[in-house]
């Protein structure tokens, strides 16, 4: 066994059975930003054999005080965070395989990267991408673990399927939308205890412990040394479309994917093309450059600014357009840029 795990083989939870176990097992990280890279950092140090990361966004200087994998050099060129996320993750154990994608985790992504991974892990900020995260765990009977904070407040719950609640369960009983971390704030210590809650659960579905699981709903306050632990057995569902009786999986319908979207806490609006496929980002620098806007870029991105307007538009034709909320002015920006 590489030296390298010596001290996590050590340990009598997991050994060296469970290391093997570790280095042959694919996690599937659903957001690349405060939860994400930390998450994706402790397993990769862990020396999980594959892990697959999937993030939409770019690195910004408010990610710094909490995104543990990014620097400022990430910023000053505008690195996805998921391009940034495996070039260091790669720096950190050439052993493990790292993928990035760089895109929306919707219905159909998830749908083709499920096949063949052990344990999915919830790193996003939304519940649209959440509640398609349960159905397909539900769907491919594959455990994910969700996660989330604001503030100095925090909260996880392993969602094995067949044993425990699903989220669309636990949503009848625990109200678990509010504050984001740009109304609220957000301190970087409860990001880790909210990882360290993630990841130790991801460890212990690796090495198959799962008597060790753990499968109550955990929240604290960390400002205000509060701890709570819920047992959500009775929390179940019969009759839930996503993990009941006559199961539908409805957050996997086509229909119910969100074209136009405002970014969580963020006065930012993301825009998804109806028809996916790439775009020659180059060609369109240069048309954009010869209307007058003002265009900097990178392989994944091209920033486009006139005057108050600016618009961030990727390979996939995704485009997020800052400084606003309103869907309808969002989009008129765009139409304006794209033509």
């Amino acid at each position: 066994m590489d030296e390298r795990y010596s001290r996590q083989v050590l340990f009598p939870g997991i050994g060296k059975e469970g290391q093997a176990k570790i280095c042959n097992k694919h996690v599937l990280i659903i957001g690349a930003g405060a939860l994400g890279s930390g998450n994706a950092e402790i397993l990769t140090r862990a020396g999980v054999g594959k892990i697959t990361v999937v993030d939409r966004d770019y690195v910004e200087a408010s990610n710094l005080q909490r995104q543990q994998l990014y620097t400022e050099a990430d910023v000053a060129e505008r690195l996805p965070k998921a391009a940034a996320a495996e070039r260091r993750l790669r720096e950190i154990n050439s052993d493990v395989e790292v993928r990035s994608i760089i895109g929306d985790a919707t219905p159909e992504i998830l749908e083709e990267l499920i096949q063949d991974v052990d344990v999915m892990m919830d790193a996003t900020d939304n519940f649209e991408t959440r509640m398609a995260m349960n159905d397909v765990s539900q769907k491919y009977n594959v455990p994910w673990i969700y996660g989330a904070c604001v503030g100095s407040y925090g909260m996880s719950f392993s969602i094995i399927p067949g044993r425990t609640p699903c989220l669309n369960c636990l949503l009848r009983t625990i109200p678990l939308q509010g504050m984001t971390c740009d109304t609220g704030g957000i301190i970087s210590p409860v990001v880790q205890m909210v990882i360290a809650h993630q990841t130790s659960e991801t460890l212990k579905m690796l090495v198959e412990d799962w008597d060790a699981v753990r499968t109550s709903f955990v929240s604290f306050d960390l400002w205000r040394n509060q701890y709570t632990s819920l047992k959500m057995s009775k929390a179940k569902y019969a009759g839930c479309l996503s993990c009941g009786e006559e199961r539908t999986y409805p957050y996997l319908d086509h229909e119910n994917r969100t074209k136009t979207t405002v970014l969580c806490g963020r006065d930012t609006v993301q825009i998804r093309p109806s028809i996916s496929g790439e775009i020659s980002l180059e060609k369109l620098a240069g048309q954009l450059s010869t209307l007058g806007y003002s265009v900097k870029g990178n392989p994944y991105l091209i920033s486009v600014e006139l005057g108050e307007e600016r618009m961030v538009i990727f390979q996939d034709g995704r485009a997020l357009i800052h400084g606003t909320k309103d869907l309808t002015h969002a989009k008129a920006v765009y139409q304006r840029i794209m033509g």
